[in-house]
């Protein structure tokens, strides 16, 4: 029996064979030989066959991948958000549960396999289908592997940047509600926000040190224009120089001379997206409460280094909802 591999190629019977082995499977019938949306037998995860330019009756699905791996997906025309699948599909948690992607450009082609899926947004003012943007997660795809498919990535267009007046760098706001987990949009947001998916940019130290870098300007630049400039030159970029495990990338300083503690972290998504925190991270902010401070810098413009924040102080687990995805385990 063959095994999952991203970017190899797969027809329906070869996907049913790795999920569902114990099933059968009748070609062009059925939940595994002729549906879009399959879930995977005793889980609550999903596989998506994916053709690109499909017609179901009058209806032409909108569908497409840009460079960044984000999926434009819709659902079958005859569902609503009322949907019991539709409802399971906002609430997809990838920490937690699987959305398998096998995407093809023409009918007459088999699957390849692209990796799994990440819930960035749906259109809340659309349905019968309803309108979803999906990350694909590890997205690494190479020209060849594009080629080889017959995918044409669509590109993302970067607004022209403005130079009539100097660039406020960094922006702050009140932060959001966290709360909220679906990110929800209207249809004229849904179709013209540009997304990142935050839980692989942790990994991504560079954006991370862009983001501190910002911050470290914006803490200068308030303890200067307060009055503070002796404090301003003793903001260190802690990140840089001790390196990570400290609890906190940056110190900085009150205006009465206490010290800030500050973590921060950085997406190139909107307020609403989730991000990783450490224990040693969280840890930190419990034992320097009253001094700890949390930058969340986002909507992050790589073309012009800007970006939007909100802060948080305290310990993070009185204001944050945190979910465990990962255990270090041993033996008893």
């Amino acid at each position: 029996m063959r095994v999952l591999k991203k970017y190899e190629d797969y027809n329906r019977s070869e996907v049913h064979d790795i999920f569902a082995p114990h099933t059968k499977f009748t070609p062009q019938a059925g939940t595994w030989g002729l549906q879009g949306i399959v879930k995977i037998p005793g889980t609550k995860d999903f596989i998506f066959y994916v053709t690109i330019g499909e017609k179901q009756g009058d209806y032409v699905f909108e569908e497409g991948i840009t460079e960044d791996g984000i999926l434009t997906w819709q659902s079958q025309p005859s569902q609503k958000l009322t949907n019991n699948t539709i409802k399971a599909l906002i609430n997809h948690n990838d920490s937690i549960n699987n959305i398998y992607l096998f995407f093809r450009t023409e009918k007459t082609k088999n699957y390849t396999y692209l990796g799994k899926l990440a819930y960035v947004s749906h259109d809340y003012e659309r349905e019968q289908p309803v309108h979803f943007k999906w990350q694909i997660l590890d997205w690494d795809i190479t020209t060849a592997v594009a080629n080889r498919i017959g995918l044409e990535l669509q590109s993302i267009d970067i607004p022209p940047i403005q130079q009539q007046e100097p660039i406020r760098k960094l922006v702050e706001f009140t932060p959001p509600d966290i709360s909220n987990k679906n990110r929800v949009a209207s249809t004229r947001v849904f179709k013209g926000h540009k997304v990142d998916f935050a839980d692989s940019e942790y990994e991504n130290k560079k954006l991370g040190s862009y983001g501190e870098k910002l911050v470290i300007d914006y803490e200068k630049q308030f303890l200067i224009d307060n009055g503070r400039p002796d404090l301003a030159e003793k903001v260190l970029h802690t990140a840089e120089i001790i390196g990570d495990g400290t609890g906190y990338d940056i110190e900085s300083y009150e205006l009465d001379g206490q010290k800030k503690y500050i973590e921060v972290k950085t997406t190139c998504g909107g307020s609403k997206t989730p991000f990783i925190m450490t224990i040693n991270e969280l840890e930190f902010s419990k034992a320097h409460a009253e001094n700890y401070y949390m930058y969340r810098v986002y909507d992050y413009n790589k073309i012009t280094c800007t970006g939007s924040f909100y802060q948080i102080k305290g310990y993070l687990q009185e204001h944050l909802i945190f979910d465990p995805i990962k255990f270090k385990v041993s033996k008893k």
